[in-house]
């Protein structure tokens, strides 16, 4: 890869947002993913939404409109076969909807967060459907990995096994870190973090929010995006607007 490939946009796609109730009252959430555009033309894809056969959590109250990765891609002049890579975070049911709609693409995913979806693990079920399928060309990586140049896959376990946030460096925005569920909202992205119900393991999620604090200052971050923070999406550029 030459730097004909580094990354030059960075859409943000709203799916949907909703009010959840909490016990301390309402929380403004986010469901999103994300869309790379490299100087080359070639798109990448973070996470796919959540699936449109399965009824929304009951938890979730919808303020707005719905809109499918399907729908947002075609805003940008874009089909299913125009992504070259599916970047897959985790097979958690919001993130997962859409993917077996990407048959021409690599999907790349952490070996050891595929080895415990595919174990038969329930919390994966609801979905797998819609990731694991025959026609899906799924590539397996280990740790922290720059698949492009200023594409960086960032192992951030906590969440779930073998989660992985991405780091994106842009020409103009400069690193943009895309912490999905490693930090799902800004008030959360402390040293001293306590596992939230959805959680795997407290330890690897307070060691995976250090290792992004410290990389966003190692790395003179611009930008941390929260994966379902609703009251920071509402200030950030979403598409069809982008950083550049």
């Amino acid at each position: 890869m030459t730097n004909n490939s580094a990354p030059r946009k960075l859409y943000l796609l709203e799916l949907w947002n909703s009010a959840i109730t909490v016990a301390s009252g309402t929380l403004e959430m986010v469901l999103g993913c994300y869309l790379i555009e490299t100087a080359d033309g070639k798109h990448i894809l973070i996470d796919s939404g959540y699936p449109a056969d399965l009824p929304a959590p009951r938890e979730c109250n919808r303020r707005a409109s719905t809109k499918s990765v399907i729908e947002h891609l075609a805003e940008l002049g874009l089909q299913p076969d125009d992504i070259d890579i599916l970047i897959c975070t985790h097979f958690d049911v919001d993130h997962v909807g859409y993917h077996d709609a990407f048959t021409k693409a690599e999907l790349i995913v952490q070996r050891e967060h595929d080895l415990v979806a595919r174990s038969g693990h329930s919390r994966y079920a609801a979905a797998r459907a819609h990731w694991d399928q025959p026609t899906l060309r799924y590539r397996l990586v280990d740790g922290d990995l720059e698949i492009l140049p200023g594409l960086t896959l960032l192992e951030t376990s906590g969440h779930a096994p073998g989660h992985q946030s991405v780091l994106v460096r842009l020409p103009r925005t400069g690193p943009v870190l895309l912490a999905i569920d490693a930090v799902m909202l800004e008030r959360l992205f402390t040293t001293d973090r306590a596992a939230g119900p959805g959680d795997d393991n407290e330890e690897q999620l307070r060691a995976s929010t250090i290792k992004l604090l410290d990389l966003v200052e190692r790395e003179k971050v611009a930008l941390v995006v929260f994966g379902h923070d609703g009251q920071q999406w509402k200030i950030l550029k979403r598409a069809p607007d982008y950083y550049d």
